[in-house]
């Protein structure tokens, strides 16, 4: 019994400990820390093509994020400062944040009032508007056309649930787990429509010539880069950071190499 009540022990201290790292982590200006270090911590999607996707064969994520991220990273920290990526999720990249796992959050980060509670945002960075994916030939021409025969599918943890119900609130709304369950579902029929921001959905219509976005946006979805609250140093930072890239053509360059055919999301 004495064993067991030690290893009770043993467990409850590290896991304190552990918490008061990542409270003390949280805490840290994360400015100072990152030009000690040379490094900047950014949570990225790795299932979003266009934005945040693994590569398979190089095992390196690959998108307008990433290139957005490491150029951020440069201006603040100089050509030898290095932009060090780890996977979130619509879920879990505010909890992750707030502990103090990761600096900053560049991952399809719609800016919202509620988000805004716990987290600053820096200045858009993309001008995304949320849309529909169906099948070429779909009856579905706009969310005025779903209703409740229709099931859309969104993503857990994302806006688009929230916009797509009160948009057409007689349509069901299936969340799956991230874009790439949505988008399988959707071609094994178990929806009528992917329902998320257009960037997004374009990534996807871009794997498969037999799906089209339909019916143009309707919302306002601007991504922003999510920083921890009390952190105004790095924030006015990265703010910095994204305005010498417009101004310098280095926004440009990236956002052409990624969306060469559609300025819809370009920030001005």
């Amino acid at each position: 019994m004495k064993k067991i009540y030690t290893l009770l022990f043993l467990l409850l201290a590290l896991t304190t400990l552990g918490a008061c790292k990542n409270a003390s982590a949280a805490s840290q200006n994360i400015l100072e820390t990152a030009k000690e270090s040379k490094q900047i911590v950014w949570g990225v999607k790795n299932d979003t093509k266009l934005f945040g996707l693994m590569d398979i064969s190089s095992r390196e994520v690959k998108g307008f994020d990433i290139d957005i991220a490491k150029a951020i990273t440069e201006e603040i920290l100089g050509r030898d400062g290095n932009a060090v990526f780890v996977e979130v999720t619509s879920k879990t990249r505010i909890p992750l944040l707030k502990n103090g796992n990761i600096d900053a959050i560049i991952a399809t980060m719609t800016i919202t009032d509620e988000r805004k509670k716990q987290v600053d945002f820096s200045n858009v960075y993309f001008d995304a508007g949320q849309s529909l994916l169906v099948a070429k030939g779909s009856a579905i021409t706009s969310v005025k056309d779903l209703t409740s025969a229709n099931t859309v599918l969104v993503v857990k943890g994302s806006t688009s649930a929230e916009n797509i119900r009160k948009a057409a609130p007689d349509a069901k709304v299936l969340e799956m787990e991230n874009y790439s369950e949505a988008f399988t579902a959707l071609q094994a029929g178990q929806g009528d429509a992917v329902s998320t921001d257009n960037a997004i959905l374009l990534g996807m219509a871009s794997e498969n010539d037999h799906y089209q976005l339909v019916g143009g946006t309707f919302t306002n979805e601007p991504y922003g880069i999510a920083i921890n609250k009390g952190q105004k140093d790095f924030l006015d930072a990265v703010n910095k950071a994204l305005s010498d890239l417009h101004a310098n053509g280095t926004y440009d360059k990236i956002y052409d190499k990624w969306f060469p055919n559609d300025d819809s999301g370009k920030a001005e």
